[in-house]
């Protein structure tokens, strides 16, 4: 039994459509691909996980996973991401996985010590831990014990969808509110964001 991480990545070149007035298709698809680099380095720096998993129709973002030792799940592209996160669970607990987490691959802030901490604040299963997004409406990432203990997912709204199906089932939610976890960038306030925190780490 073991500890699995599962990223979802949608095409590249159709993602961040909100980003369309500041970035191109390429610079978005490179964007993308940058930070699912980045997502997956700092996943192999946890001890925890036993194997992480990237579910996928984007034949570069599975590549880059395999590179990185990852296992893949190929998907058509037709596939809602409900459907894709549902597979990776199925798959996930075919290989024993005792508990999972679901992490957006655009957290260009990540780091080993967000993901240790929101893993220290899951308790006796059934457990549920959620890092919101900096605006409380997305999830950006959620851990769960055992792994299909609720049908989760991320994006848009999310939260508030995941808090509700575990108080459907009578489970108190942890919740992981860190600054660095909470950024995702989907809008071009987003992006201008982390140019201004990229800023300041260079100019101190």
């Amino acid at each position: 039994m073991s500890l699995w991480a599962i990223v979802p990545v949608k095409p590249l070149r159709k993602a961040k459509s909100g980003l369309s007035e500041v970035l191109s298709e390429d610079e978005r698809a490179l964007m993308i691909f940058t930070m699912l680099s980045q997502t997956l380095r700092t996943l192999k720096e946890v001890p925890a996980f036993g194997h992480i998993l990237v579910v996928s129709s984007d034949s570069a973002a599975l590549a880059m996973a395999r590179e990185f030792g990852a296992r893949t799940l190929q998907e058509d592209g037709q596939t809602g991401l409900k459907i894709a996160l549902k597979r990776a669970v199925v798959v996930a607990k075919m290989y024993n996985a005792s508990e999972v987490l679901i992490l957006s691959a655009d957290l260009p802030l990540l780091t080993r010590r967000d993901i240790e901490k929101l893993l220290s604040l899951a308790k006796s299963p059934p457990s549920v831990v959620i890092a919101p997004d900096r605006h409380g409406a997305g999830t950006n990432a959620i851990y769960l014990n055992p792994p299909d203990v609720i049908d989760c997912t991320l994006g848009a709204g999310s939260n508030e969808v995941n808090l509700k199906k575990a108080k459907s089932k009578g489970i108190e939610v942890e919740e992981c509110h860190l600054t660095t976890l909470g950024l995702d960038i989907d809008q071009p306030e987003d992006l201008a964001l982390l140019r201004q925190i990229e800023a300041f780490h260079v100019n101190n």
